[in-house]
């Protein structure tokens, strides 16, 4: 391997472990801003290190160790041995690292993964909701401050804020970072389920990249609710939220073409559909709704997402019941992204001139450089025969997006419009 490929493997062996390494360094250090430095300087270490030793055996073992010796270092020299370690009397001195593992062994939860826990325990009440999610999306989720700010639809500028200031605030509150138990769980799910949707909804439509999804994020966020549905087993939501993650889930396959362009829902082959990601993600909903959880907005969800998986050809999707679906979600859930989608169900039941009525209800500076306003826009205008307009739509849409495969399918969208103009002989249709 070059040094080249030798880095660029770093660097996605990074990105898969980093998460663990940050969740694991916090438990020790109690401090997340230090775990993630720690977390960074493994990655130089190796960044130094594997070109001239070669990339190890086990790489997600050797930035672990690499990681943890250093925050040793730093215990013992700043002398911040944690309350754990005093009650277990183990020397922090040991080269070998087994005083690490009693500290790790003392610091035991009911959760039984670091990442939830870590989860958890950033999602604590001294921060805004805004802040614990956007702590631990970036933290857990290892989403960037751009892919945080299209999620809220915010800038980038005021998401590093929160973020600076979350790690700054856990700091000063001298938290024992153990995970809650009781009424403080309780008190904490909400976030951290809203930390989980909106990691797999980073993994189920990237916001950037080269690549239209993350499938290691949607698989991450499928991982921890199911730990969590495990934890709570009566709590509507988490089995709501369950119930989404998994029907979605179930159409990664299906979503991407050979040549890794977008395949609208319409157009998909649902042979390709994950039955079994189906039948789990059915059984979750009606668990939601036998505990009467069905009007809650992750169980509406999972209920819109039902209404595909049931329809075993696209003509077959009971669109009338998706819009009402969406009448019902936008009073639990008010977004403008919510409104949009709404639009588009609408148009898909009632027509696309019922869509644009929608659309153009939805105040824009609700969504600002959203390029799915315009996409949509486009196509609802595309399905009316006002071809020219649909066009500049795609083509805004196309300039507003910083994803390549979506940016290459909207221009494409823009150049069937020209195309079916000309054969149509320039006409703009009704």
């Amino acid at each position: 391997m070059t040094t080249t490929d030798i880095h660029r493997t770093i660097e996605a062996i990074f990105r898969i472990e980093r998460a663990r390494l940050i969740a694991g360094l916090a438990r020790m250090v109690r401090d997340v801003g230090r775990a993630e430095e720690l977390a960074q300087d493994a990655f130089v270490t190796a960044l130094s290190e594997w070109p001239r030793t070669g990339v190890p055996v086990n790489p997600g073992a050797w930035l672990n160790a690499a990681a943890r010796r250093r925050a040793i270092d730093l215990l013992r020299r700043d002398r911040m041995l944690a309350r754990k370690h005093a009650e277990i009397g183990r020397d922090l001195s040991e080269e070998d690292g087994a005083g690490l593992e009693a500290i790790e062994a003392a610091m035991d939860d009911d959760v039984g993964d670091e990442l939830l826990g870590l989860i958890f325990v950033a999602c604590h009440p001294v921060l805004s909701p805004e802040a614990q999610v956007a702590l631990t999306l970036r933290l857990i989720g290892g989403l960037t401050t751009e892919e945080i700010a299209r999620a809220y639809l915010t800038s980038e500028a005021t998401i590093a804020q929160r973020i600076v200031r979350a790690k700054r605030t856990l700091g000063k509150a001298g938290l024992s970072f153990e995970v809650p138990r009781g009424r403080e769980r309780q008190e904490r799910l909400s976030s951290v389920l809203a930390v989980i949707y909106l990691i797999f909804n980073e993994g189920y439509s990237a916001t950037s990249g080269a690549d239209l999804t993350r499938p290691v994020l949607c698989a991450e966020a499928q991982r921890l609710v199911r730990i969590l549905a495990g934890l709570a087993r009566d709590e509507p939501e988490v089995l709501g939220l369950l119930a989404l993650v998994e029907i979605q889930a179930s159409r990664l396959a299906a979503r991407i073409g050979p040549d890794g362009m977008p395949i609208p829902l319409t157009e998909q082959n649902r042979a390709r559909w994950d039955r079994l990601l189906i039948h789990r993600g059915l059984a979750a909903l009606e668990r939601t709704e036998a505990l009467g959880g069905a009007h809650g907005p992750y169980a509406l969800q999972a209920a819109l997402a039902a209404c595909h998986a049931r329809a075993a050809r696209p003509e077959d999707t009971d669109w009338a019941r998706i819009a009402g679906l969406y009448d019902q979600l936008r009073l639990v859930m008010p977004s403008p992204v919510v409104d949009l989608n709404r639009a588009v169900a609408h148009s898909m039941a009632y027509g696309p001139a019922a869509g644009l009525r929608l659309l153009d209800v939805i105040d824009p500076a609700g969504l600002p450089d959203y390029a799915p306003l315009p996409a949509v826009r486009g196509d609802f205008l595309f399905r009316a025969g006002r071809l020219p307009e649909a066009r500049i739509q795609f083509e805004r849409a196309a300039s507003l997006s910083r994803n390549e495969r979506e940016k290459a399918f909207l221009l494409a969208r823009a150049g069937a419009c020209s195309q079916k103009a000309t054969q149509n002989g320039g006409s703009h249709g009704p």
